[in-house]
């Protein structure tokens, strides 16, 4: 026996014509009065007594009609329920990213999903690089938005993009009429960047020194826009993300590209193996949309791609 029959049998038994019984159901009444008969030859017995277009229920049919409400009952209670679980599943979604993404990128992008898809709920962190990771390990948040690389067998990188790293001085600086910052400029100033030695000011330093100039004067911040804040009030150039330059606007500076490319890597990240929501892979695809949107020199890397960048930028 199947669904359709079980229905077409609580249907007649509770309009008490095969004909009401196909109007509650939306069938035609052939249909039913077939789902009725293949139900009987399947039970060996007839629950039904014929007398033109009336029908009467059998004994048997009594009894029988307990149980079968039960079941559908159940199954409209899984229905209901499983109808909660998709719209729970699209109320909200959990983020957290660097403070470059938190601030320059997600928010654009989040904006952007369609009506359909927008969560209602929305919480958006921001955290350093390894709380990120540890937020996205733990399951306690949907995605991470982080610069890369890392290396972590627990997590899925969605993609990876790079985009240049680019420099921020104030208005008023005699480099701000230069349309392009050499690192020989650079290098004879106070810069003001990222302390953490391992990610990007790791590649800023590379780059000095395969100019060949030594380490330029450096004041550390956490994030790019205290960096950027610091370029403002006049204490030296940020180089920074472009997304925090791009994205969140600081007045009284100006924005200039760098001779030679520092590349800005970073990626979205979720649980391995965990699945997501329908939000979350929209959003997933969203980001990167974004980002190019955003810059248009943006590239855009497979996540396979991850081991290669890693090697390149830690190996001897």
């Amino acid at each position: 026996m199947d669904l359709r029959q079980l229905e077409a049998f609580a249907a007649v038994m509770s309009a008490g014509s095969v004909t009401a019984a196909g109007k509650m159901l939306g069938r035609s009444q052939p249909s039913v009065t077939r789902a009725i008969q293949e139900l009987e030859l399947e039970l060996g017995f007839a629950l039904f007594e014929r007398s033109g277009p009336k029908v009467t229920p059998t004994q048997k049919a009594f009894m029988m009609y307990g149980e079968v409400e039960s079941a559908l009952l159940g199954i409209r209670n899984i229905r209901q329920h499983a109808l909660q679980i998709a719209a729970e599943e699209n109320r909200q979604i959990k983020l957290v990213a660097i403070s470059a993404l938190a601030s320059g990128l997600l928010p654009a992008a989040l904006a952007r999903l369609p009506e359909s898809l927008r969560p209602r709920q929305i919480q958006l962190q921001s955290m350093s690089p390894e709380n990120v990771v540890q937020a996205v390990l733990s399951k306690t948040m949907d995605l991470g938005a982080v610069s890369l690389p890392l290396e972590h067998r627990g997590l899925d990188i969605h993609w990876i993009g790079e985009a240049p790293c680019v420099a921020v001085l104030p208005v008023d600086s005699p480099l701000a009429s230069q349309a392009r910052l050499s690192m020989e400029l650079l290098a004879g100033q106070t810069l003001v960047t990222m302390a953490n030695p391992y990610r990007f000011r790791r590649r800023i330093d590379k780059a000095f020194a395969d100019a060949g100039y030594g380490t330029p004067h450096m004041l550390d911040s956490n994030t790019s826009l205290v960096a950027m804040q610091m370029a403002r009030a006049g204490l030296g150039i940020a180089l920074v993300d472009p997304f925090t330059a791009h994205g969140v606007p600081v007045e009284g500076v100006v924005v200039r590209p760098i001779a030679c490319n520092i590349p800005f890597f970073f990626g979205l990240i979720s649980a391995f193996a965990s699945p997501l929501s329908d939000v979350a892979r929209a959003l997933v695809d969203e980001v990167a949309q974004t980002a190019r949107r955003l810059l248009p020199e943006m590239a855009l890397h497979e996540a396979s791609a991850h081991d290669a960048l890693l090697q390149s930028i830690y190996a001897e």
